[in-house]
């Protein structure tokens, strides 16, 4: 019965060393310092060839407001691409920009 109990116990450790380790949340803060309304925001880590999601979704960003953005897209990295989209008739074009976000933990938006 002691090989047996030694056995699972073995097997169990042997599991738990195999599953991967969760990556954790990517969070800092965006802070529009445009005189626009920021409408659309969108990240992909650096090497992705396609944009995620719009972050905002029905939310915008108004001038002078900060937000706490979450990345919890399951990767362990820090390079983001950045887009950013403002309200029709702004004067401001789409920008876009590649920072290491854990680096800088927020982001504000400049015209």
């Amino acid at each position: 019965m002691k090989k047996f109990r030694f056995a699972l116990a073995a097997s169990a450790i042997v599991l738990a060393a195999s599953v991967p380790a969760k990556a954790e949340d990517l969070v800092f803060s965006l802070k529009n310092g445009t005189s626009s309304v920021l409408t659309r925001f969108y990240t992909s880590p650096v090497g992705v060839n396609e944009w995620e999601d719009d972050v905002f979704g029905r939310d915008v960003l108004n001038p002078g407001e900060s937000i706490e953005i979450t990345i919890a897209d399951g990767r362990s990295v820090c390079s983001y691409d950045m887009k950013f989209e403002f309200e029709e008739g702004s004067s401001l074009d789409t920008t876009t920009d590649t920072q290491n976000l854990c680096e800088l933990g927020s982001y504000t938006i400049h015209e």
